[in-house]
């Protein structure tokens, strides 16, 4: 249970935490290292794909069925995550978290029959790094920051999105040049090589390391309640509630809906079956993975300006754009695909890059606009749907691959499915424009300050 500070420590904290670089940083550091990682790990199975596909006589059904499992997890153990952390601890879920994945990527290279692909990649690495998704950068930037608190967000954001995607070409080169098992003992090592640097800096609170948050002012700062056991039951609690309430609002499951989409047509479809199509063309599996790899570059820029959009236009409006332009682009790609990249290809990954996560801020906008106070809690059921959309994508890729022996149809599906998300949004009744969260009062835990205060009919 973590000890609450008096105003008298308070103030020793603050001298003490006059240091030239705030153990914050350190902190957040440590953290984009993690989501960075997680992420990575959790895609890359998309570049490994082929090479077990070739050796076991797997069909591609199967091995998408242990990432659709991988995916499911990463989505749905998210909403937890928050009560888990304040049960045991950051440090501790962390730890736990890359022991998992560690333990997933090992065992693998042990593999025999297509069952042992569930547990090890579908299992472990799904929860492994689920526990480790967006949830992690609320909670640090949450409890470090005072100021800064959306650069911290954003930027971790952008390690959790961008990860999956740039650490796919060395895991792919690898595996080429040296076969698939030393790509996962690569990823479990640099798993384990992560644990002792989340130990040693990651804590629960600044009071943990004498300081106060990053930005706070020692005379009017007041350090939140003790967390222990009973707020992680009631945190636990909160998620479900949240979720039934949702549940009564149409606008919930349009952007549930919506989100399943963006998560079909990334994570599921080009992030898990664009290297094996490509493959089927005839491009070298790195090369591949190189573009999926630019596409994360672009990402960054994408979610940065889709932000600056939200701020200043209708968020509906601008998913339908989004999801338009990406339905347009997976219409065109079964004829963009060749063994060679060509100035088209290029259009397609940077249109696609820039068009990855842009839909995160104006969603998470309207979830605030519809549904207020609950919205923290209902955007993570939301972003559960997201990965839910993203598992169905990656079976239904492999069946199609298996049944038809190309890509092409699973292709024109992702885009018939874009414009079925992009009328969702523009459809989605919107109360008002997006506000602040309740501020946390005195002695109320972060997660507290999300408890809904009314209801949204």
């Amino acid at each position: 249970m973590t000890r609450t500070p008096t105003r008298t420590a308070v103030t020793k904290l603050s001298l003490r935490g006059r240091r030239r670089v705030h153990p914050a940083w350190w902190v957040a550091g440590v953290a984009f290292l993690a989501l960075f990682g997680a992420a990575g790990f959790r895609g890359a199975p998309g570049a490994l794909m082929m090479p077990l596909h070739e050796e076991f006589d797997w069909s591609m059904g199967e091995i998408s069925l242990a990432v659709s499992v991988n995916l499911i997890l990463y989505g749905l153990v998210a909403p937890f995550a928050a009560a888990l952390m304040d049960r045991f601890g950051i440090r501790t879920v962390v730890a736990t978290a890359l022991s998992l994945v560690a333990v997933g990527a090992g065992a693998s290279v042990f593999m025999t029959a297509s069952w042992h692909l569930l547990i090890f990649w579908g299992v472990l690495i799904g929860g492994g790094t689920g526990s480790m998704a967006l949830v992690l950068a609320a909670t640090i930037a949450d409890r470090w920051f005072t100021t800064r608190r959306g650069l911290v967000m954003g930027v971790l954001t952008a390690g959790q999105a961008t990860g999956q995607l740039l650490i796919l070409p060395p895991v792919a080169a690898i595996s080429e040049g040296l076969g698939w098992r030393p790509a996962s003992l690569i990823i479990g090592g640099v798993a384990l090589a992560v644990i002792p640097l989340a130990v040693w800096v990651l804590r629960d609170h600044p009071s943990d390391r004498g300081v106060l948050p990053y930005g706070a002012n020692p005379a009017t700062y007041v350090a939140p309640a003790a967390v222990g056991g009973a707020v992680a039951g009631s945190a636990m609690k909160r998620a479900v509630d949240g979720l039934r309430f949702a549940a009564r609002h149409r606008a919930f499951w349009a952007l549930a809906i919506a989100f399943a989409v963006c998560g079909m047509t990334t994570n599921g479809l080009i992030g898990v079956h664009f290297i094996p199509s490509a493959h089927d063309h005839g491009m070298p599996a790195a090369t591949a993975a190189g573009l999926l790899a630019a596409a994360g570059v672009f990402d960054i820029l994408g979610t940065v300006a889709s932000g600056w959009l939200t701020d200043r236009f209708d968020p509906r409006k601008l998913l339908a754009i989004y999801y338009t332009f990406r339905g347009v682009s997976l219409l065109l790609l079964p004829v963009l695909l060749s063994n060679v990249v060509h100035v088209s290809m290029i259009v397609f990954i940077v249109i696609y890059g820039l068009d990855w996560v842009a839909t995160v801020p104006p969603t998470a906008a309207l979830c605030r606009s519809i549904f207020k106070e609950r919205s923290t809690i209902v955007f993570g059921w939301v972003f559960a749907a997201h990965q839910i959309g993203a598992a169905l994508a990656a079976l239904g890729g492999g069946v199609v691959r298996d049944v038809f022996g190309e890509y092409t149809y699973a292709w024109w599906g992702g885009a018939a499915t874009c414009a079925l998300a992009a009328v969702l949004s523009i459809r989605t009744r919107q109360t008002g424009r997006p506000g602040p969260e309740r501020p946390q009062h005195r002695g109320e835990s972060p997660a507290a300050a999300a408890e809904p205060v009314k209801s949204v009919d």
